[in-house]
């Protein structure tokens, strides 16, 4: 059976304080919180379609920009969840399968989460499935109320729970997957009678029960996969919970890091086994390290960047949309920045690919063949290619194209004053 997605992005994200940046645009690791959510269904879903409402053109660039499938779709006014996905009814008029429905900023939500959460739903014949998870504090939540019989109420949200309903643990973990042309009239019958006036995803479960169809809930075990981001310190704890998550995942594939506590790697690096990354180190954005690597300490790896096996990045070292070719060596002290260093590739410390043009605003490439050897403190100006087997001298300014085997030196003659230091004393 088909699925698409529907994910709720419109929000102001008001406690986020950020004048310029929607909330679902913040980042963690070098992906927004969006992305995480995209990323996580779209492997699942043959459509998305994203609500935008607050700073819509910004949320709708980085969609278009990024994922070939996602649509989005405007809701102005903003008056509510239930509301919110009632913008996409236009889009489904005939559609027959089945709609997840998520919100964009629980960036900690697992593919394989989802997985079994639709087979749960198909397994139990459900017209519509809630997630729910067990919070000990459940503040703020809405709650999963369950008939006598353990079978799916309703769900109350905190503003509208009596003092007995805010006791329940029981919460609802805000995903839905929904049999969309049984459950799609409820969005033209959705009331707002409640204390906020707006009209309630929640009340699908209601109207559900009222039409006979089959209403269930599936329990999430780890509750931490729907962690939601209100705030700058939620943005700080998530990213500690993925971090967590994600070296644990290294190391159990056989990925040294010498310290967790002050190691960051993002989810969307792949790194090969007996690879050691040593403290201080942050990893972010897509990027595939090899087998039997050196990472640090305190490198910096900003994304799409390709190291290959046997390579070590040293201690200060920052590495920007660069390939890195077996058995090279880069010194600390250097940035490596739209580059391609070949095999066998020494570079010295304190070492510079420039490539950035401040006047055009152009980046530009640096190739460094297999073999080639660059001394210490040394620039080079891209674009510019240095041929295998040369070497650069140190403290080179390479502007041109260097041959193979040769030398590059840009070194003013060497003076030595004799007896200066003493003249200097005496005087």
């Amino acid at each position: 059976m088909d699925i698409k997605a529907v994910i709720l992005a419109a929000g102001k994200g008001t406690r986020m304080k950020s004048e310029t940046t929607p909330k679902v645009l913040h980042e963690i690791m070098g992906k927004t919180l969006l992305g995480y959510v995209l990323d996580n269904v779209k492997n699942l879903t043959s459509e998305e379609f994203v609500i935008v409402g607050h700073h819509a053109d910004e949320v709708e660039k980085y969609v278009k920009d990024n994922y070939e499938n996602a649509k989005t779709v405007l809701q102005t006014p903003q008056l509510g969840t239930g509301h919110a996905v009632s913008m996409v009814c236009p889009e489904l008029e005939n559609y027959d399968g089945l709609v997840l429905i998520l919100c964009g900023d629980t960036p900690l939500i697992k593919e394989e989460t989802l997985k079994k959460f639709v087979e749960f739903h198909k397994s139990q014949h459900s017209d519509l499935t809630v997630m729910s998870t067990i919070f000990e504090n459940p503040t703020n939540y809405g709650r999963i109320i369950r008939e006598a019989d353990n079978s799916l109420r309703c769900i109350v949200e905190e503003k509208d729970a009596t003092s007995e309903q805010k006791l329940v643990k029981e919460v609802n973990a805000g995903i839905y997957c929904l049999n969309w042309s049984k459950i799609k009239p409820a969005f033209s019958q959705l009331k707002s009678n409640n204390a906020q006036g707006e009209y309630y995803l929640t009340d699908i479960i209601s109207w559900g029960k009222a039409q006979n169809l089959n209403v269930n809930a599936y329990i999430l075990e780890d509750s931490d996969e729907i962690y939601g981001i209100n705030s700058r310190i939620n943005l700080a704890q998530a990213t500690k919970m993925m971090n967590r998550r994600n070296l644990e995942k290294y190391m159990l594939n056989g990925v040294t890091i010498v310290d967790p506590e002050s190691t960051w790697i993002s989810e969307d690096t792949q790194i090969g086994q007996d690879t050691i990354i040593y403290p201080a180190t942050y990893i972010e954005g897509k990027n595939i390290i090899g087998k039997n690597c050196k990472i640090g300490p305190c490198a910096h790896l900003r994304g799409g960047v390709e190291v290959c096996d046997n390579v070590k990045v040293g201690n200060f070292v920052e590495v920007k949309k660069s390939k890195i070719s077996s058995n090279t060596n880069v010194g600390h002290l250097s940035y490596i920045g739209d580059s391609e260093l070949g095999e066998h590739v020494n570079i010295g410390a304190g070492t510079i690919t420039a490539n950035y043009n401040p006047l055009t605003k152009e980046k530009s490439k640096t190739i460094l063949k297999d073999n080639v050897k660059v001394g210490s403190n040394s620039v080079l100006v891209a674009p510019v290619t240095v041929e295998e087997g040369a070497n650069i001298g140190a403290g080179g300014i390479i502007t041109k194209n260097v041959p193979a085997w040769a030398l590059a030196i840009t070194r003013s003659p060497l003076k030595i004053m004799a007896d200066w230091v003493k003249f200097k004393l005496l005087k």
